[in-house]
């Protein structure tokens, strides 16, 4: 198999079909595209549940992985309460690299106010950089609980912010070498700013007062990989423009760089949302600063359809590699521009 998720049929196939038990006290069962699960805690409450690995890059893992899991926390409609950390560091590694990964998540969780239940800490031949895995707890009242399944047709599909947003950080901090060499210095500064833009708590807040049906962070997969996941799991087909979906010219500089999809490209700090209310939703991100739009809308059947004009159509996929490690693995940039 190749680097990132394992593709969705082989994750079918030799996981998902081996699950068999479910019990009553479950609220949200495992599935594809499913980020979090829920368990009941009371008449009217329910504890939800994240796990989320981040080793794409050395900069700012903690981090990353921290945001990510809180991301999937708010996109089911809870408030994270904690998290569970896991550190795997390889041979070699110092006492100075280990605390800077904590210093950058115990900055978070005092910010979140997020207490951190516990871990555990290892060094290891196993891994080449630091692998962190976050377990996340949030809190939620049951009736507002939201699946990535909970699409239904007629909704508007909203997306916030940029995608690209996280892809865009890590190249940048990753082959910014690479990128000064082919892009003006500000772009490449600009980049590395959007690993500030990556809390989707805000917006999912604000989601849930218009009115949503689900809430999906869009990570690895990019925003292609995202509509893929919540149609597959809400059993549903949609149709969506691909012009009105937002990206920022420094992700297309990138982008063209190293000759890969932005709309396959990991995209921490957008949320995608299914509204029967889009373009007031619209309006409220809006007003409060975060930027959005109305991409396109749900239809019933199973055809992904995402066009780019009237006469051009394409049926989505299922994801494959994430774009972010294609551009990685580059020792070099041969890109003509």
């Amino acid at each position: 198999m190749d680097i990132g998720r394992v593709p969705e049929k082989i994750l079918k196939r030799a996981v998902l079909s081996q699950l068999k038990v479910k019990r009553p006290e479950v609220l949200i069962h495992v599935g594809v595209g499913e980020d979090c699960s829920a368990i009941e805690a009371g008449e009217d409450e329910a504890f939800v549940f994240t796990v989320d690995p981040m080793a794409g890059t050395t900069n700012e893992v903690g981090k990353i992985a921290f945001q990510i899991a809180a991301n999937d926390v708010a996109a089911s409609g809870a408030k994270m309460i904690g998290v569970l950390i896991d550190i795997a560091m390889p041979v070699g590694s110092t006492e100075a690299e280990l605390a800077s990964i904590m210093r950058d998540i115990v900055k978070l969780s005092e910010q979140y106010n997020v207490e951190i239940l516990g871990g555990h800490t290892q060094v290891t031949d196993a891994v080449n950089r630091p692998l962190v895995s976050m377990t996340g707890v949030g809190k939620t009242a049951r009736s507002e609980l939201f699946a990535t399944s909970g699409l239904r047709p007629g909704d508007e599909l909203v997306i916030t912010k940029w995608i690209g947003l996280e892809g865009s950080a890590i190249l940048a901090a990753e082959r910014g070498d690479v990128l000064r060499k082919e892009l003006p210095e500000s772009i490449v500064r600009e980049a590395l700013r959007f690993s500030e833009l990556m809390n989707v708590m805000p917006e999912s807040e604000i989601a849930r007062e218009v009115g949503i049906s689900a809430m999906h962070d869009v990570t690895e997969g990019g925003i292609f990989g995202a509509l893929w996941e919540m149609g597959v799991a809400s059993d549903v087909g949609f149709e969506v423009d691909i012009r009105k979906i937002p990206i920022r010219q420094e992700t297309i500089e990138i982008c063209e760089v190293f000759d890969i999809n932005p709309y396959m490209l990991m995209s921490s700090g957008s949320m995608l949302i299914g509204t029967a209310k889009g373009n007031l939703l619209v309006d409220m991100l809006e007003s409060a600063g975060i930027h959005a739009a109305v991409i396109g809308y749900v239809i019933e059947g199973a055809d992904r359809i995402v066009r780019g004009g009237e006469d051009e159509k394409r049926y989505l996929e299922p994801p494959g590699t994430d774009e972010l490690y294609k551009a990685l693995k580059q020792e070099r940039c041969d890109h003509e521009r």
